[in-house]
């Protein structure tokens, strides 16, 4: 009884069957969103405390952040879209900001929360969304792609399949080493598990992948089950925002910085992980565009009080889509294990990088069939879409690859005469990254 009367809480709640999915794949979608994204736990400290940040204390933070912002959009929204502190977001944050241009941690945080509040305000009307349903459905399609490029990319790096060399930039890497053969195997195995249509492929292919490391050393023996988390630490970034400093005139640069990396990043992974869901309408708009946005804008606000970079979606989030993941409870059973995650320290960090690249890959490859559905016969459109999908992974950014995107469609369009056909709104981007791309 108790059963019937969950599920159907879950069902009123999340509209499962109006989306075609049941209470068994959210939460093996949400599974594998999190076994995908579960790095960011312990890549985030890292990267921030090199800008001086307590590792343990950004810990806490990074897992608080990502439980915010994941509840936030499931409720907001109903989508399976999962947040946490963004890549390359914390990187701009910890090298170029703190070390790069000497501004305190503290100050940063402050600049991130400031962040956050604009985009609030942004959000509640309609200037954020008119920004995202004004990109034309080719250069969705474009950026779409090029996030499955981006994560195959950053897959096959994980994995040490590609790595880098100072004469070509990348190369094959020795296939026999231990990360390398044991994410080519992985990669196999979930290959066929996923051709084969085996429910639950990219989670067990990450499983088998994990338990095959063990036998050479690539997957570390856990030193233990559980580990109470130290919440002291937490004190040591929490709340350490200084928001005065922020408001310094010398700071309006990196303010700026800071909002049109978010926009656009935020922008491009709801786009591209919206088309993989099918969320998006015949005319590229996404339902609910406001609410995502919001719950984003709200995620970073939090994630500054909280003690970390700015959150945002996650395109990880695209391999619990792949798994049939169609609603908010996909990201509350995300938000469970990060919170879980904290108790259970050891365990996830014994998952290597070789056992997840294999999902991001397979991921990739799923992105990257929308393609199909840009007008091949149309160079307008399709040279715009191309050059938004080979930056995206050659120059490491999803910005710059929507960027560049943006300011090749309406230039081309309206120098062939079909000027009309772009909103006005593109144009206005248009001119604004390439002073963006001027003032960098």
């Amino acid at each position: 009884m108790a059963n019937t009367q969950q599920e159907g809480f879950l069902e009123r709640t999340f509209k499962l069957k109006e989306n075609g999915t049941n209470v068994r794949t959210e939460v093996l979608a949400g599974i594998t969103t999190f076994m995908t994204m579960a790095y960011i736990i312990f890549v985030n400290p890292s990267i921030l405390s090199d800008a001086g940040m307590p590792f343990n204390g950004v810990f806490i933070a990074t897992i608080a952040g990502a439980i915010l912002g994941t509840v936030m959009m499931a409720l907001l929204t109903n989508y399976p879209f999962a947040l946490a502190s963004g890549m390359g977001l914390n990187a701009f944050f910890a090298y170029s900001v703190v070390i790069g241009m000497g501004v305190p941690w503290q100050t940063a945080l402050g600049i991130v929360f400031l962040e956050g509040i604009i985009f609030i305000v942004l959000s509640v009307t309609p200037v954020r969304q008119m920004i995202v349903n004004s990109i034309p459905m080719s250069l969705k399609t474009g950026i779409s792609s090029g996030i499955g490029l981006f994560i195959a990319f950053i897959g096959l790096q994980n994995a040490g399949i590609v790595v880098a060399d100072p004469a070509t930039l990348v190369r094959m890497g020795d296939l026999f080493s231990g990360t390398a053969l044991i994410a080519l195997l992985g990669l196999i195995i979930t290959g066929i598990l996923h051709a084969l249509r085996v429910k639950g492929a990219l989670l067990l292919g990450i499983i088998i992948a994990t338990i095959l490391g063990f036998f050479n050393g690539v997957t570390p023996i856990p030193e233990g089950v559980v580990a109470l988390p130290r919440m002291a630490d937490w004190s040591q970034v929490l709340f350490q925002l200084d928001i005065k400093s922020a408001f310094n005139i010398g700071m309006i640069g990196v303010l700026i910085s800071f909002l049109f990396v978010d926009l656009f990043d935020t922008a491009g992974t709801l786009v591209g992980v919206s088309q993989q869901a099918g969320y998006l309408k015949e005319d590229g708009s996404l339902p609910k565009a406001d609410r995502a946005l919001l719950a984003d804008a709200i995620a970073t606000t939090g994630g500054a009080l909280f003690g970390t970079s700015t959150v945002t979606t996650y395109v990880e989030s695209a391999s619990g889509v792949s798994e049939g993941g169609r609603t908010g409870l996909t990201g509350i059973v995300v938000a469970i294990l990060f919170f879980l995650s904290l108790f259970f320290q050891p365990i996830i960090a014994i998952v290597p990088g070789a056992a997840t690249a294999p999902a991001l890959i397979i991921v990739g490859v799923m992105m990257l069939s929308n393609i199909r559905s840009i007008k091949w016969e149309a160079f307008t459109e399709v040279f715009p879409a191309f050059v938004a999908m080979i930056v995206m992974p050659l120059t490491y950014s999803i910005s710059n690859g929507i960027a560049l995107g943006f300011i090749t469609y309406p230039l081309i369009k309206l120098f062939t005469g079909k000027g009309k056909e772009v909103h006005w709104l593109v144009y206005v981007l248009c001119a604004l990254f390439i002073v963006y791309f001027i003032w960098l």
